[in-house]
C-alpha cells in the first residue's frame, strides 16, 4: 500500500517557490457593464491550461475549399454572417461593398479571404430611352441605371452566389441584371434572399413593395433557369433598438422598462432569426448539400423561432433583465427614412390590420401558409446551433446598444427613473461634413459613436 510522506525539509528548500496566482483586474471598470463577459482573449487563467504543443495531438490535414462565392451587398447582416463563416474554413468570397465605411465593411474588406468589389450596384446615368425618373415604391433611387461591368467583375471566377438584394436603386431591375450576369459566368449554385409578394398567395392582401420587388426577382431566376434555391428570412433578432428606428424601436421608459409598439396582432406567432449568428451557417450548409437536395427552385424559411410579439416581449425581457411591453398600434416614424421604406411600412400597418382581433386571420408573415409551417424543423436540418431571441437579449443587445451610442446598461440598478440614450444623434445625412449627397437620398443611417453601419435592415 503507498502512503503519503512528509517532504524532507532540506528537499523542501531546494525547490522553487511557484508564487500566488496575481489578481486579474479589469481595466477602466468604470465603463465595464453587468453584461459583459470575460473571455479567453482577455488575462484568464483558462490561457495556460494544456497551452504547450505537447498536450495537443497532432491536426489531421484537412482539405481547402477550392470555390469562389459572390455576394453583394456585404456589409448587410446576412452576407456579413455568411462571410464570417465561409472564409472561416476556407472559402473566398468576391464581396461588393458599397463604400469601406463602418465597423461591418472594415471587417469585410481587411478579411485576407475577401476580394473587394467597390461600387454601387446601380449608376446614376439614366438609360437613353428612359424619358424621365422612375419614381416609384419600389426604392428611394428608382429608375436609374444598372452597373453591369461591376456584376461581371463580381461573377467572374466564382462558382456559389449569394445574392440578397436591397431598395438602394431599383431592386427589380438590378436583381434580374445579377441573374442574367450569373447565368453568363456559369454560376453552379445561385442563393437568393427573397421575400413574398402577398398580393400573389391573396388577392384581398396588399403587397408589401420592397418584398414584392424580391418576389419578382425570384421568378426572373426561375425564368433563366439558373440553379437556384430560394431563402426567406424572419424577422432579424438584431432589428431591435432603443433608438428611435420605424417598426422595432424598444423605447426605454422612465423606469428603465421598454416597450415596443408595432401592428401585429399581439397573439399571432410570427418566424424569428438571429440574423448575424445564424444566417452564414445555415447558407453555408445549403452550399454543401447542394443543388441536388437545395436546387430546383426549392424556398427555405430561415426561422429558428415562432413567438407571438407578447411572447417575444416576455422572452426578449427574461434575457436583458427589464419588463418589455408589447403595444399594438401604428408605425411612428420619428427619423428620416428612405421613400421606397416608408411605403414599405405604410403597406405592412394596411396587411397587418387584416382580421383585426382575431389572430387566425393574420396574414402569414411569409404568404405561404405551408412556408411557414416548416419553421424551424427545416432551418434545423441545416444549422442546429442557433441563437434565441433570449440570449440575443442576454449577450448581445446591450453591447449593440452600446455600440450605438446608448448607456443604459452603464447604469446601477438604483438609478432607475433616470435613464437616458446619451446617443449620437440621428441626424440627415447632410449635417455630417464627411457624408457623400447621396445619403441625403438614402437616409436612415446607423451613426453611433463606434458604428456607421449603412446596411442594418440586409
Amino acid at each position: 500500500m503507498v502512503t503519503s510522506r512528509s517532504m524532507p525539509a532540506e528537499l523542501m528548500s531546494d525547490l522553487a517557490i511557484r508564487p500566488a496566482p496575481r489578481e486579474i483586474k479589469i481595466n477602466n471598470p468604470e465603463t465595464r457593464h453587468k453584461h459583459s463577459r470575460s473571455s479567453y482573449s482577455e488575462a484568464s487563467p483558462l490561457t495556460s491550461r494544456n497551452n504547450s504543443l505537447i498536450f495537443r495531438p497532432a491536426k489531421r490535414p484537412m482539405q481547402s475549399p477550392d470555390k469562389t462565392i459572390a455576394v453583394i451587398n456585404a456589409s448587410g447582416r446576412q452576407a456579413a454572417s455568411l462571410i464570417r463563416v465561409a472564409t472561416a474554413v476556407g472559402y473566398h468570397v468576391r464581396a461588393q461593398l458599397r463604400n469601406l465605411e463602418g465597423v461591418v465593411a472594415t471587417e469585410v474588406a481587411t478579411n485576407p479571404n475577401v476580394t473587394v468589389i467597390r461600387g454601387d450596384l446601380y449608376t446614376k446615368d439614366l438609360p437613353t430611352e428612359q424619358v424621365q425618373v422612375d419614381v416609384t415604391r419600389n426604392g428611394p433611387i428608382s429608375g436609374i441605371g444598372v452597373n453591369h461591368k461591376l456584376m461581371a467583375d463580381l461573377f467572374r471566377g466564382a462558382q456559389l452566389a449569394f445574392i440578397n438584394t436591397t431598395f438602394y436603386g431599383n431592386e427589380q431591375k438590378i436583381g434580374e441584371a445579377l441573374a442574367d450576369a450569373a447565368k453568363k459566368a456559369g454560376i453552379q449554385h445561385y442563393i437568393y434572399s427573397s421575400m413574398p409578394d402577398h398580393h400573389a398567395y391573396n388577392k384581398d392582401w396588399p403587397s408589401l413593395p420592397l418584398w414584392a420587388s424580391k418576389h419578382k426577382v425570384e421568378d426572373y431566376v426561375k425564368k433563366v433557369k439558373l440553379p437556384a434555391t430560394f431563402v426567406y428570412t424572419g424577422i432579424y433578432n438584431n432589428n431591435f433598438t432603443s433608438l428611435p428606428y420605424p417598426l422595432f424601436c424598444t423605447e426605454l421608459q422612465p423606469d428603465g422598462s421598454w416597450v415596443w409598439q408595432a401592428p401585429f396582432h399581439p397573439d399571432a406567432k410570427l418566424p424569428w432569426l438571429d440574423a448575424e449568428h445564424d444566417v452564414g451557417p445555415a447558407i453555408l450548409q445549403i452550399f454543401k448539400d447542394g443543388v441536388k437536395k437545395w436546387g430546383g427552385g426549392k424556398r427555405i424559411a430561415l426561422a429558428y423561432e415562432m413567438l407571438s410579439p407578447r411572447e417575444a416581449c416576455r422572452v426578449f425581457a427574461r434575457g436583458v433583465g427589464r419588463p418589455v411591453r408589447y403595444v399594438r398600434g401604428p408605425i411612428e416614424i420619428k427619423v428620416k427614412i428612405p421613400e421606397g421604406y416608408r411605403c414599405q411600412l405604410e403597406a405592412l400597418e394596411e396587411l397587418y390590420a387584416l382580421g383585426k382581433d382575431d389572430p387566425k386571420k393574420q396574414p402569414p408573415y411569409f404568404g405561404d401558409i405551408e412556408l411557414e409551417e416548416s419553421c424551424p424543423e427545416v432551418a434545423m436540418q441545416l444549422w442546429e446551433g442557433p441563437r434565441g431571441l433570449e440570449e440575443y437579449a442576454r449577450e448581445v443587445f446591450p453591447l449593440e446598444e452600446h455600440a450605438n451610442g446608448l448607456t443604459w446598461m452603464l447604469e446601477d440598478e438604483d438609478t432607475a427613473g433616470n435613464y437616458h440614450h446619451n446617443a449620437a444623434p440621428l441626424s440627415p445625412a447632410s449635417e455630417h461634413p464627411d457624408s457623400e449627397g447621396e445619403d441625403d437620398e438614402d437616409g436612415l443611417i446607423m451613426r453611433g459613436l463606434n458604428r456607421n453601419d449603412e446596411e442594418w435592415l440586409a
